[in-house]
């Protein structure tokens, strides 16, 4: 499948398109949009090795999450390369509310909660795809380049996390899928007082 077909999937994935307004504010916010890009791809990382762990009796699912944390820890290195040339320090931001919105809404036990946490990730995912795709145009020659690269892989983890749901699921997940896709919709379109790659509409100061 052509990046530009997966990014056809993923927008008719996602419940809404970025606000214009979050693309503004990531443009005029650079550094704190590398930053906090570069914590995004370690907590992924984490959030695959976590699933490592926890269910080693699903091979499909070790195969897939051992890859996606390689992956994330190298775009991780990646973008710290960038900021290092940037001459921008490596330095604590709090997280955004998006995560941790998605999460809450994960159901605790047995299947139900692999599955959950499964559809979260291929949403964080394809937002971080779209994300890219959207900023991409308007950013200099090195990062656009940069962000351009990342839809491919970022695509399949978007994927990956969605088969996978959908293979250890007892029964169809498309109405959970649909859940999901409204709480995320909430959590983009609603305002933001702190700008993070993943916040909502911006709140002006």
């Amino acid at each position: 499948m052509s990046v530009k077909d997966v990014l056809a999937e993923i927008n008719g994935f996602l419940g809404c398109a970025t606000p214009d307004a979050w693309i503004d504010e990531a443009l005029n916010n650079q550094e704190t949009l590398l930053i906090d890009h570069a914590n995004c791809e370690k907590k992924a990382a984490t959030t695959a090795m976590n699933l490592l762990y926890k269910h080693i009796d699903r091979e499909d699912l070790l195969k897939k999450m051992s890859q996606l944390a390689r992956e994330e820890l190298l775009h991780f290195e990646q973008v710290v390369n960038i900021m290092k040339d940037r001459g921008i320090a490596y330095r604590h931001v709090s997280s955004s509310r998006y995560a941790a919105g998605l999460r809450e809404q994960v159901r605790k036990g047995g299947i139900n909660e692999l599955v959950d946490v499964l559809i979260v990730g291929a949403f964080i995912e394809a937002r971080s795809c779209e994300r890219f795709a959207k900023l991409a145009p308007f950013l200099d020659d090195v990062l656009a380049k940069f962000y351009r690269s990342l839809l491919r892989s970022e695509g399949r983890h978007y994927q990956d996390y969605l088969a996978l749901a959908a293979q250890y699921a007892d029964a169809p997940i498309a109405e959970r899928v649909a859940e999901f896709r409204e709480f995320e919709r909430e959590l983009i379109e609603s305002p933001d007082a702190e700008f993070r790659f993943h916040s909502g509409v911006p709140v002006a100061a």
